[in-house]
């Protein structure tokens, strides 16, 4: 499909709530893959819809880097637990912050044929759940961070 621009701090779309998707249509559907598309390229797990310029609630997850899903129109609806560790974003570029998150997570959603589920997840994917939906009504990492945003050296960088 194609490579989005990824919307980065400080551009107002980041900070609107966005939008129930009510029908499944193709051009929904090619957000869906431009969203997957560009998520990897970009080296993320996870990439919501405003954060591509889309005001959806649509998200895309992927913390294996096989096992993609995507939730259309999700919520919480179960948290527990604690956890405290490095988080980062592909809309702040080369930054990272101590998040607190619920280590672990139920979100009810839709799938791409907007058939309901459930998906449970901890650690890593709890993780992503929670910052990917902070996306979808206007909110960052970098709100609920603890201390400083710290520079992340790129990967490329780090091996030389």
């Amino acid at each position: 499909m194609a490579i989005r621009n990824i919307r980065e701090i400080g551009d107002e779309i980041l900070n609107k709530k966005c939008k129930e998707v009510t029908e499944m249509t193709d051009r929904t559907r090619y957000l869906i893959e431009d969203m997957l598309d560009t998520m990897y390229e970009a080296g993320g797990v996870g990439l919501a819809a405003p954060q591509v310029g889309i005001l959806k609630r649509i998200v895309v997850i992927d913390v294996t880097g096989e096992d993609p899903y995507v939730l259309i129109n999700p919520r919480i609806v179960e948290s527990g637990g604690e956890q405290t560790g490095s988080e980062g974003c592909l809309s702040i570029p080369g930054k990272a912050g101590i998040v607190t998150r619920p280590n672990y997570v139920k979100v009810a959603a839709q799938d791409a044929e907007m058939n309901p589920f459930e998906l449970e997840g901890t650690e890593l994917l709890a993780r992503a759940i929670c910052h990917e939906l902070d996306h979808l009504d206007g909110h960052l990492y970098v709100e609920k961070v603890e201390g400083d945003l710290t520079d992340v050296v790129p990967a490329e960088e780090d091996e030389e």
